[in-house]
């Protein structure tokens, strides 16, 4: 699968993104919700190619295979959760497994291409809608009409995960979120940035409604 380099720039797509533990799934559906859009969890589809290499006995550090499973699984990711060629995975990919693997796996410069095809392709036949990730503002989508990048201080992102995975502890939760952010900030292709002229917004004290109603206002 080729990758087009040149995002469809006519489309209504709002990009959000930021680290784990941000608040950009809660915030990506509150926002589509509001606005009548779609949303697209494309952290949800690295975590499936995760989940299938796993479940397929392939070593994820194997770039190739991986690229492979990535450009051919059939990977649907919408508000019934996440399947993969069929099977129901919504919440084995949440699992401290896929976990552990999709920081490997994002880093692999095949799956991103193929799986950034695959997210401009959602985009087309929507005519747009609110994508999270950690590339969408800087690389998938760069002319998106609306780029925020949510942040929030490692403590409160830590906390907000523990809640979300309550047999895990707060401290490993802490060093899973901080291992995650080096490999996710610090990987050759694709790296976690901020593009330059997305509106950065601090969730650290601020509630859900909060920070949907402060992008709303941006799109006005």
């Amino acid at each position: 699968m080729t990758s087009n380099p040149e995002a469809p720039i006519s489309l209504r797509v709002i990009a959000i993104d930021g680290p784990a533990g941000s608040g950009k799934s809660t915030v990506a559906k509150a926002v589509a919700l509001r606005l009548g859009l779609e949303y697209l969890d494309t952290g949800a589809m690295y975590r499936a190619v995760a989940f299938a290499a796993i479940s397929g006995g392939v070593d994820v550090e194997d770039a190739d295979r991986v690229a492979d499973i990535a450009e051919r699984a059939r990977i649907d990711v919408d508000e019934m959760g996440v399947r993969v060629d069929g099977v129901d995975a919504t919440i084995e990919i949440r699992g401290p497994e896929v976990t552990r693997a999709v920081s490997i796996v994002a880093a692999n410069p095949k799956v991103r291409a193929a799986l950034r095809d695959q997210q401009r392709a959602w985009a087309r036949r929507r005519g747009g809608g609110v994508l999270e990730g950690r590339d969408i503002g800087t690389v998938v989508f760069p002319d998106a009409m609306l780029k925020v990048y949510l942040t929030a201080d490692p403590e409160v992102r830590a906390a907000r995960r523990t809640k979300e995975v309550t047999d895990l502890s707060y401290q490993t939760v802490a060093a899973d979120i901080a291992r995650r952010d080096a490999l996710d900030s610090g990987r050759h292709h694709d790296p976690l940035s901020e593009a330059a002229d997305a509106v950065h917004v601090d969730t650290s004290e601020l509630t859900i409604d909060g920070v949907v109603d402060c992008i709303l206002e941006l799109l006005l």
